[in-house]
């Protein structure tokens, strides 16, 4: 028997002589409810015993639930992906992140300025003359003591973070009383021609960057 019909005939009964305001209805007048159009198929056949078909329910229990599961994770990745991306930094700072430069245009004892995360970055082209200069300098009378080979992966070439480490300003290359060396006219700073403080305010050594050679001609800065 259905919903409807069960609603009906309980209707009915209430309209009846039976339920009038003189006498009052129990509970067993009402008709048993039938839950059995809600059943699994292969349960409504009351001579078959549950337990014959319990591992083939279980089975499909299992699977809807691995089903929903899997969705369920991807639908939550690409939930995630996208506050993921939404953080992420944009593809102009991603660009500034490395700067692959060429060495091939820069001559012995010349100094090229490039721009990377918005600071300048010197590479300098030394000559063999500056190597040796640099090397021979007794790393103990230094105010950052640091080495030349330290400092450099390759002794002909010095690449540095161009800002003076007093207060922030740009030295200019090849200036100073440190031959080949670094000078930042503001507050007069002297580097050398291995970026280390030799005279001055500045507290430390010019930075060196994170930097690794491709090749023989190309570095890769970041």
């Amino acid at each position: 028997m259905s919903r409807i019909e069960t609603s009906m005939r309980c209707l009915a009964l209430l309209r009846s002589p039976l339920c009038s305001a003189n006498s009052r209805c129990a509970h067993t007048d009402l008709p048993k409810v039938n839950f059995q159009e809600y059943r699994r198929k292969k349960l409504k056949d009351p001579n078959v015993s549950a337990r014959k078909s319990i591992d083939e329910r279980r089975a499909a229990t299992y699977a809807a639930s691995f089903v929903g599961s899997v969705a369920g994770m991807y639908g939550f990745k690409s939930h995630l992906l996208h506050y993921v991306m939404f953080m992420a930094p944009s593809r102009e700072v991603l660009a500034e992140a490395q700067i692959e430069i060429s060495l091939q245009g820069i001559t012995v004892g010349k100094v090229s300025v490039l721009k990377w995360r918005g600071k300048p970055i010197f590479v300098y082209h030394r000559p063999q003359s500056m190597i040796d200069q640099e090397q021979q300098v007794n790393v103990s009378e230094l105010r950052d003591p640091q080495s030349d080979d330290e400092r450099t992966k390759k002794p002909e070439w010095l690449i540095v973070v161009g800002i003076c480490t007093h207060l922030g300003c740009v030295p200019v290359p090849n200036a100073g009383i440190i031959p080949g060396g670094f000078f930042c006219p503001c507050h007069g700073s002297h580097f050398d021609a291995s970026g280390r403080i030799r005279k001055g305010p500045a507290p430390t050594n010019m930075e060196i960057p994170e930097y690794r050679f491709l090749d023989d001609d190309t570095v890769l800065v970041g």
